[in-house]
């Protein structure tokens, strides 16, 4: 059992030997060429990061990933709602589904390098001291990008949580979707297990994403679009196991 703590420790620490570094000179050269580069090619440029963190995660920690139902990704904006157990699925999510602007703490985007770069996506910054000025800021800005041709990920759990369970949805993402006319698409995973929330060590397995049909918006009722959705994920993440 040590010798098995000790070379997940090992695997680990060589990923973030890669992580760092790869978070800086990326993101600096994402900053640096933001001017020559079109609107799209900046989303297609940052996803170039996720896309490595992805590859070295798997070549040092033996993380791998399926994803079923790619076909319901809709080539129009709409608003993704998905459980929350890690960073991993930030990561994948992001290149995945671009353009988009993803939501995040404001205190993010004062993080060296990477937090400068992803200020520049025009990411959905809100303060979550304030539940009720985000709750606006949510609505104001994720109409106003999804108007603009961006998608819109959100984790109505607000928090990440431990692998396997899901937390009561908020109905922040129903309410968007509703304001913005938009349907949503709803996303269930299990990456937790090999990726644990708050912890240095990754664990080598297959994280399974599973990516819903759509779900319409059309009948207003925020709360009950809210309850379909978290009763779609909580029953797909049982089944993921």
């Amino acid at each position: 059992m040590f010798n098995s703590k000790l070379w997940l420790g090992i695997r680990s620490t060589f990923f973030y030997l890669g992580f760092y570094p790869g978070t800086v000179v990326i993101p600096t050269l994402f900053i640096l060429l933001f001017p020559l580069l079109p609107p799209r090619g900046r989303y297609f440029f940052a996803s170039m990061w996720c896309g490595f963190i992805l590859y070295w995660l798997r070549l040092c920690c033996g993380v791998r990933y399926q994803v079923q139902g790619l076909e319901n990704l809709p080539d129009t904006p709409t608003v993704i709602v998905a459980n929350h157990q890690s960073s991993w699925e930030t990561i994948l999510f992001y290149k995945l589904i671009f353009p988009v602007s993803p939501i995040l703490k404001k205190e993010l985007m004062r993080i060296p390098f990477w937090g400068w770069a992803l200020r520049l996506l025009k990411p959905i910054a809100i303060d979550r001291s304030k539940p009720r000025e985000a709750g606006k800021s949510l609505l104001l800005q994720g109409v106003d990008r999804i108007a603009a041709g961006n998608s819109v990920i959100v984790f109505p759990e607000g928090t990440r949580v431990q692998y396997g369970t899901v937390k009561r949805f908020s109905r922040g993402a129903a309410k968007l979707a509703v304001a913005a006319k938009t349907p949503i698409i709803p996303i269930a995973h299990n990456a937790g297990y090999c990726w644990p929330a708050r912890k240095f060590i990754k664990r080598p397995g297959l994280i399974t994403v599973v990516i819903g049909k759509s779900v319409s918006t059309a009948s207003g009722d925020a709360s009950q679009l809210t309850v379909e959705v978290e009763s779609w994920v909580r029953e797909t993440v049982e089944k993921l196991g």
